[in-house]
This record gives C-alpha cells, sequence and structure tokens, in this order.
C-alpha cells in the first residue's frame, strides 16, 4: 500500500502541485459520467486510461453513477496522516454509497477494472473505504 510518506518523498509537498496537470479525457473515454476533463497527477493517466477502457469493455460503465474527485490537499477522514488525494494519486467514485466504514457495494467486476490497471481499492481495508482507489505502486 503507497503511504503518504511514500508520495511526499516522490512528490514533494502537495502545496506545490509539481505533479499535477489537467487531463484532457480522450473523447472515447467520456461514457457516462466520466468526466471531460480531471485534475490529477500525471503518474495517474494511463492507469485511469485503463481502468476507464476497462469499464467501457466490459460493461461495468453501467455501474458509475457518480465521478466524485481525485485532487483534494487534506489529511485522512479521522486520521493525522496526509490523504493520497493531496498527490492527485486516488480518485472516489459512487461515493453515495460506499462510505466510509460501510459495506462497499461496487461488484467485483467494476472493483477488478480498476485493480487490473494498477490501482488498490479501498474496499479490501481494515478500515473499509468503498468509493476509495489509489495507485498501488509510485
Amino acid at each position: 500500500m503507497v503511504t503518504s510518506q511514500q508520495a511526499l518523498k516522490k512528490y514533494g509537498d502537495p502545496n506545490k502541485q509539481l505533479n499535477m496537470v489537467v487531463w484532457d479525457v480522450p473523447g472515447y473515454l467520456e461514457i457516462g459520467v466520466i468526466p471531460k476533463k480531471i485534475y490529477c497527477n500525471r503518474d495517474m493517466i494511463a492507469p485511469l486510461t485503463q481502468a476507464f477502457t476497462n469499464l467501457i469493455s466490459t460493461n461495468y460503465v453501467l455501474e458509475l453513477k457518480t465521478y466524485d474527485g481525485c485532487f483534494n490537499i487534506r489529511k485522512k477522514r479521522g486520521l493525522t496522516s496526509m490523504s493520497l488525494h493531496s498527490w492527485g494519486i486516488a480518485i472516489d467514485l459512487n461515493a453515495f454509497e460506499n462510505g466510509l466504514n460501510q459495506t462497499p457495494k461496487l461488484s467485483p467486476g467494476f472493483v477488478k477494472c480498476f485493480t487490473d490497471a494498477g490501482f488498490e481499492w479501498g474496499g479490501n481495508w481494515q478500515r473499509k473505504d468503498g468509493m476509495h482507489f489509489q495507485l498501488a505502486k509510485i
């Protein structure tokens, strides 16, 4: 699991936003609620492209109801360490039904679209965060 210490070491102070870009999502991926532009870490572009492609090709994109963000400089909810959203290397989806410490409602096939693309899923953690996907490696 990528830690905030590892992200700080690789990307530096999140307030400087050194590795952040506005990703103009290719038109062929703009299906349903997949946004046209995402402000994210440049290291997210290839894995997100693959994850969105996986969702579309398997039709799990129909389960994607809300895109709830990527970049947000903040601490992890209820903790003192920084969220990986602070470096734009995490994304939240379908937050309305996948809250912190709740039983996640994303299907295994939907989750696989992201884990196969290099993401770790918060729904597998002891402190469940079913809306959350983050890069598995940086």
